[in-house]
């Protein structure tokens, strides 16, 4: 698509679909689309972001990694 770093790179998106597919999508059958909505909410609200681990952010999960920044601000 064009190169890294470039506005135009997808990669983190497609790397969150990616998992959102493998660790929750794939693993079950929704009755409904609301259904599959509120298991992806929940995904994203209660797992991906609170508890799953990033590299980028020094294997922190995001909502711990925002707590530190936000503490070394305080702090500085």
């Amino acid at each position: 698509m064009s190169r890294r770093g470039n506005c135009h790179d997808n990669a983190v998106a497609e790397s969150f679909f990616q998992f959102l597919k493998r660790e929750r999508i794939m693993r079950k059958i929704y009755a409904t689309r609301q259904d599959a909505r509120s298991d992806v909410f929940d995904y994203i609200k209660r797992f991906y972001n609170a508890k799953r681990r990033h590299g980028f952010n020094s294997q922190l999960a995001p909502v711990e990694f925002e707590k530190r920044y936000a503490k070394s601000l305080q702090d500085a």
